[in-house]
């Protein structure tokens, strides 16, 4: 009975810590991007990441290299997990409040799901389609509210935050489809290392950061994103996910956005309209349904199955 005591307290605090750090990380991304471009704060932040990431391999005896015949995969989850999506996503927070940001990409598994389902044609139980269509619906709801709401134009932050989702699912599918077993240091070691160089390379002489205009509130929350969501975040999730069961752990995409609209209502006092807010309702019901599978749901086994069901 101790055991399950002290097991479950150790579940609460490894969640509400995952749930604070992703729940901020938004308003960070939006404070850094403020005075430093957005290519050149990725590349920052990785470089902060790496050096703790590098070290905690090393003492723990983690192998930097993925195995014989995925060194190729190696790179692409530099390019395509890091480098690309996540300075999609602090671009979008140029255009886009920090609570929508967050909103967006708490449709994780809602893409995820669409992408196991088209890309491996993996069985989908009737609640995880409706929660599907019930995700997208209430998404595409709020998006359309958010940009009529205010005369600002938010459509490209808005894509390139869904141009971020898609990528990172996709990457997530086609690493649950090659089936290896790779540690969660040697997935992010070395990538974050080489996208953090690639990334401040590119964008010192694209951007031509003036690092004259860099605010000290910027500095601080890039070191934020890199040390405490890059290192501590990821390790606390990885953490979370050996002594949860996969859909408790997964219930941070319930919560994070909600810890990101309180954090900008208390730091910038604005917040998304109130209709945004009664669709997040729905929104996060959805989001539910598509990280629990009932097992009696009746599955629909395929994509084939799928096509035919919405032609009768």
């Amino acid at each position: 009975m101790d055991n399950t005591l002290r097991n479950t307290g150790i579940i609460i605090i490894l969640f509400t810590l995952v749930a604070l750090t992703w729940g901020t990380t938004w308003m960070a991304m939006k404070i850094a991007v403020a005075t430093v471009p957005p290519i050149y704060a990725t590349g920052l932040r990785f470089l902060a990441a790496s050096p703790l990431l590098l070290l905690l391999a090393y003492f723990t005896r983690t192998p930097l290299l993925f195995p014989k015949g995925s060194r190729g995969f190696q790179l692409l989850v530099c390019l395509a997990y890091f480098a690309i999506p996540f300075t999609l996503m602090i671009y979008g927070e140029r255009y886009v409040s920090s609570a929508l940001a967050s909103i967006i990409f708490a449709n994780m598994p809602v893409v995820v799901l669409m992408a196991s389902v088209l890309l491996l044609g993996e069985r989908v139980s009737i609640a995880q389609l409706i929660g599907l269509i019930v995700g997208v619906a209430s998404l595409s709801g709020i998006l359309w509210q958010e940009s009529t709401a205010s005369g600002e134009t938010r459509w490209p932050g808005v894509v390139a935050l869904l141009g971020a989702v898609l990528i990172h699912a996709v990457m997530y599918v086609l690493s649950k489809k090659r089936g290896e077993k790779i540690s969660v240091l040697t997935f992010n070691a070395l990538p974050c290392l080489g996208a953090g160089i690639l990334l401040f390379i590119v964008g010192y002489v694209t951007e031509k950061p003036d690092s004259a205009a860099f605010t000290s509130a910027s500095l601080l929350s890039v070191a934020y994103l890199g040390v405490v969501a890059g290192v501590f975040g990821i390790m606390a999730y990885f953490a979370l996910q050996q002594k949860a069961t996969a859909f408790q752990a997964s219930l941070v995409f319930l919560v994070f956005p909600l810890i990101a609209i309180a954090v900008e209502k208390a730091v910038d006092h604005t917040t998304i309209s109130t209709t945004s807010l009664w669709l997040l309702a729905p929104l996060l019901a959805g989001i539910l349904l598509t990280l629990y599978s009932a097992k009696s749901a009746k599955p629909v086994s395929s994509l084939r199955k799928l096509e035919a069901s919405s032609q009768q």
